[in-house]
């Protein structure tokens, strides 16, 4: 069975060299290694099947005992793919879509991008190379490099990282770099408007919110 998907590469000028997106990807099934692609598919769907539940138990106000199960599961969920996922990436390198489909390569990503800072950091340099390759989305790497400056207190690139405010309970953007220039940086990496990724975006309003939301960023040690 062959199942196909375009790998779109779209060059996007920076003044020192051409970027290439990484949109999609061309598939063959028949091409996939079976047990690796379902070890990692298992992995997926513990990972989000824990946030899941994590995420609708406090959308129905459960109580903060269930909260706190529900947290730990996937604490502990967390870990446990970690270890997987390294002894995979230590055996056979990054695996792209094309190896093991896309679930399971996504796998990799969100079980990286949910680890300490210091795992997400030593992955850092192979997954800029897995999207230089064409072997995942130019806006993974994008999100990644984001969580990894937020969790550094640096202002992150792509504006797709929020935090709420744990005095007020209102949800920001986390400070963003040079802001006038953040859609043509998305762009770049395949990522939507800021207007489709966050209801009610205003440049102008984000621009004139910045200085509070740094402030309360550093005042309560948001990262």
């Amino acid at each position: 069975m062959r199942r196909i998907f375009l790998l779109a590469l779209l060059a996007f000028s920076t003044g020192h060299a051409a970027l290439a997106q990484v949109t999609s990807f061309n598939i063959d099934s028949s091409k996939f290694d079976i047990s690796l692609m379902k070890t990692l598919d298992s992995i997926y769907i513990k990972d989000q099947s824990n946030r899941i539940a994590l995420i609708q138990a406090r959308e129905r106000n459960e109580s903060p005992a269930r909260i706190d199960s529900l947290s730990n599961n996937m604490r502990i969920g967390d870990i446990q793919n970690l270890e997987k996922v390294k002894a995979i990436l230590e055996k056979h390198g990054w695996l792209g879509p094309q190896k093991v489909g896309m679930q399971a390569s996504q796998a990799l990503f969100l079980v990286i991008q949910h680890a300490n800072l210091k795992t997400q950091e030593h992955y850092l340099p192979m997954i800029r190379t897995a999207e230089k390759n064409g072997e995942t989305l130019s806006s993974n790497l994008a999100i990644f490099e984001d969580r990894i400056n937020v969790r550094n207190s640096k202002p992150q690139i792509y504006g797709s990282q929020f935090f709420t405010d744990k005095e007020t309970g209102k949800k920001y953007i986390y400070p963003i770099i040079d802001v006038d220039n953040l859609e043509a940086r998305r762009k770049a990496m395949g990522m939507p408007q800021m207007q489709e990724y966050s209801k009610g975006w205003d440049l102008q309003n984000y621009k004139k919110d910045l200085p509070m939301i740094e402030e309360a960023v550093k005042r309560q040690n948001i990262k």
